[in-house]
């Protein structure tokens, strides 16, 4: 163990991978959405994204604990559970895509996902009706495909929750809920099909405590109040986090 703990330490752009820990922490606090989006571009530069995936799934133990009890009375928790159920069995088919492609294809991948979902978000895109199940199951699952694929396990549940009716409270609980246990349940899976490497889960553990003490101020910025200018703050955050990512920059920066 001691040995992987000193190669995880001496791994290049390991600053900038904490950093980035730290930003996507507090973003997830305060937006109730995003850390993966500003996470995963800055990590793909620095280590695989397979590695990158599974070790941010490890650090969603610590919002299990930082931001999810606050949200989980908040949420709507029936649908939200049925939602991370489907998404959970649609993750295989993703992940099974991640093994069939190569790194530099699954980091524009990871880009071209992120960008689309930050233009959608910043255009206001909203829908009037209220959805279905089916509705519902078809966002989980293409979330799952998605999220096992490129490690962005929020774009499309961002979108669902951003683009309905409900209040601002509520739709970030039901996507603070769904991201941390669908994140979670995403390391065993990367395991059961050889992802999960003994060098992920020691960065991931790294990782634990300033992501978690990041998402805890992040979540005491928070103020249902001030809609627009959390959401502003999350957008521009991500739209940097895409121009540090590009796969132009070589292996790091």
């Amino acid at each position: 163990m001691g040995h992987l703990i000193a190669e995880t330490l001496a791994l290049p752009g390991l600053v900038w991978v904490v950093a980035i820990t730290v930003a996507a922490g507090v973003v997830y606090g305060f937006a109730g959405f995003g850390a993966a989006l500003v996470f995963m571009p800055v990590a793909t530069a620095f280590v695989p994204v397979e590695m990158a995936i599974a070790a941010f799934g490890v650090t969603a133990l610590a919002s299990l604990v930082s931001v999810v009890p606050r949200a989980w009375g908040q949420a709507d928790r029936p649908n939200v559970v049925l939602m991370i159920g489907v998404a959970t069995l649609a993750l295989p088919l993703g992940i099974a895509v991640l093994k069939a492609n190569d790194v530099t294809t699954m980091r524009w991948a990871v880009l071209g996902v992120t960008t689309i979902t930050l233009i959608a978000l910043m255009m206001g895109w909203r829908y009037r009706a209220a959805p279905t199940r089916a509705a519902r199951v078809g966002v989980a699952a293409a979330t799952g495909v998605v999220g096992g694929a490129t490690g962005l396990v929020g774009p499309i549940m961002v979108l669902f929750q951003l683009g309905g009716q409900d209040g601002v409270a509520r739709a970030r609980a039901n996507t603070l809920v769904f991201l941390t246990l669908t994140g979670l349940l995403t390391v065993p899976l990367m395991a059961m099909h050889g992802l999960l490497t003994a060098e992920a889960v020691v960065m991931g553990c790294m990782l634990i405590v300033p992501y978690g003490i990041a998402s805890r101020i992040g979540q005491a910025l928070f103020d249902p109040e001030q809609q627009a200018l959390y959401r502003r703050v999350a957008y521009v955050i991500i739209a940097v986090a895409i121009l540090m990512g590009l796969p132009v920059y070589g292996d790091g920066m």
